[in-house]
């Protein structure tokens, strides 16, 4: 029930009282269609009407202040703690960066949609968003597969774990990471946002993401987006197989452990990393991998806000809810801090 909407070409109002958000943003579809240059694109608003919104912002801020405390402290708590300067601590303090970042690519956008009413972002910062995003997300399956990594050596190969995992081979492989994941993003962000757009200029999506964007592209160049989605398709797949295998091999190792004291401190420290690699691959795969008959708007919606915001922000209280020493640094580092003041 509004009055009037925002569009990249102006300010537009309506002497019409009522007038559904959905109608609104068709018909800013429609006026910039008919723009020979993209400046805007428009998101899929979060919800139909302006009590709802602010409800929506009220949550992601929430969560996104839940996840900045929760990341920060586990990056601060492996930073300044002695005891945690190990390899898996190392690690994890790289992926609670990427998590960091993947929030804060796609919530203050959202929230600022949100609060002010709007549905615009400007072309230049959904580039952005994408090459942002996908830097992250892939950052964060890179980082998940050396971690895999990390277990498989310390549970099955124990004796060479300080030669396989030196300060120096831990540097490298989350460098690797960060790189691979880079030119990944840099890749697919060039890839995309190079072919003609030209249907239309609103995305079925809270935040820019590639799939919606390529079905505005009038290109007939098939082949060129199919070799882009298998690449992607193959580096996730390519990873995932790694880590199935990678735990065939330590649960064949851990059920070998004749001590039950053994075999549960070897699963405890696998358990973690385990429910989080499920909980991302399973509703990043979904997500894009979904056969068409069930996909709809509201399901996209809930997948997209499932992986890309409350993923990152649960990851810290997975890790930390039966990792003994991250707990203790965590607390030792609040209460110092207090005991300073």
């Amino acid at each position: 029930m509004r009055k009037g909407f925002d569009s990249p070409m102006g300010n537009v109002t309506s002497n019409v009282t009522v007038f559904p958000l959905s109608a609104a943003w068709n018909v800013q579809t429609q006026q910039m269609s008919n723009r020979s240059s993209i400046s805007h694109f428009l998101l899929l608003p979060l919800a139909h009407t302006q009590q709802l919104q602010l409800l929506h912002f009220c949550l992601f801020l929430a969560i996104s202040l839940a996840a900045l405390l929760a990341n920060g402290l586990i990056i601060s708590a492996v930073a300044c703690g002695h005891l945690l300067h190990s390899p898996m601590f190392f690690f994890l303090l790289n992926l609670a960066l990427s998590d960091l970042g993947s929030i804060c690519t796609t919530v203050p956008k959202a929230m600022h949609n949100s609060l002010w009413d709007t549905s615009n972002i400007s072309y230049e910062g959904c580039a952005a968003q994408v090459f942002l995003l996908i830097f992250f997300l892939g950052s964060e399956l890179a980082l998940l597969t050396v971690m895999c990594y990390d277990r498989y050596v310390s549970i099955c190969k124990p004796l060479h774990y300080g030669t396989l995992l030196g300060s120096r081979a831990c540097a490298h492989m989350a460098a690797a990471a960060w790189a691979s994941a880079f030119l990944n993003a840099l890749l697919h962000t060039a890839n995309t946002f190079s072919l003609p757009l030209c249907h239309g200029y609103a995305l079925g999506q809270f935040f820019c993401e590639i799939p919606h964007i390529l079905k505005l592209s009038c290109s007939k160049s098939y082949l060129r987006k199919f070799w882009l989605i298998a690449f992607s398709i193959s580096l996730g797949l390519g990873c995932f197989v790694f880590i199935v295998f990678s735990y065939v091999q330590i649960f064949r190792a851990v059920l070998r452990i004749s001590s039950e004291q053994g075999r549960h401190k070897a699963f405890s420290t696998c358990v973690p990393h385990l429910a989080v690699v499920s909980l991302f691959l399973s509703t990043s795969f979904f997500a894009h991998l979904k056969p068409s008959f069930i996909s709809s708007p509201s399901l996209d919606l809930s997948l997209s806000i499932l992986y890309s915001v409350v993923t990152p922000a649960l990851n810290p209280l997975i890790y930390s809810l039966r990792n003994q020493e991250l707990k203790a640094a965590v607390w030792r580092l609040i209460t110092g801090r207090f005991q300073k003041h």
